[in-house]
């Protein structure tokens, strides 16, 4: 998996202030309806796939490309609600960002053995290892957040560091949901850095 946010050299101090008074009216109620929906149908294709891995070995394609298109409509959105990137995040599952990217090989076989691990066990080995440094990371992404606004709103410049360290959540965050969706076989690595 390759997930990248943009670092730009300035950022809109318009934008982050339409975003911070008006987007829950024009960004999240609009995207969150959408995406409940979408997501919906996400979580029944999830379904069918757990069942076609158990009995093929393999991941539907079509209903894998459906599941990283909704992944990038949501890198998108996130990306906007954390103001790590400026622009009106497109809506749809082909829709396209200029500030964000979200790469996902298929893989040609899925263990139905780790499948099966996963199915009963990966509250235990998964969830609640990457979920306690996750909680925690989150955590010390809102203080950044609040002071990379701030930063923003008095220099357009969004502080490289906090900006790294978010995007590093994101994908550490994408890592564990691409591993427990059943995507990949791949063990989430306990790193947020893109060549981990």
């Amino acid at each position: 998996m390759k997930l990248t946010v943009v670092y730009q050299d300035h950022y809109s101090r318009s934008e982050l202030l339409l975003r911070s008074i008006f987007g829950i009216f024009y960004i999240i109620l609009p995207h969150l309806f959408l995406l409940i929906f979408m997501g919906l149908w996400g979580s029944i294709l999830s379904f069918i796939a757990l069942i076609t891995i158990l009995f093929t070995g393999r991941y539907p394609q079509s209903m894998f490309e459906y599941q990283v298109q909704l992944l990038k409509w949501q890198l998108r959105l996130s990306a906007r609600l954390q103001n790590l990137s400026d622009g009106y995040p497109s809506f749809g599952l082909n829709g396209t960002d200029e500030y964000t990217s979200l790469e996902v090989e298929y893989p040609e076989k899925i263990s139905r053995g780790t499948t099966l691990l996963r199915l009963f066990f990966g509250i235990f080995y998964v969830i609640l290892p990457h979920g306690f440094i996750l909680y925690f990371r989150t955590l010390w992404g809102l203080i950044l957040q609040i002071y990379a606004w701030f930063s923003v709103l008095f220099t357009a410049k969004f502080p490289e560091s906090a900006h790294a360290f978010l995007v590093g959540t994101l994908r550490w965050n994408y890592r564990v949901s691409l591993y427990m969706g059943n995507m990949t076989d791949v063990y989430p690595p306990f790193s947020s850095k893109e060549d981990a």
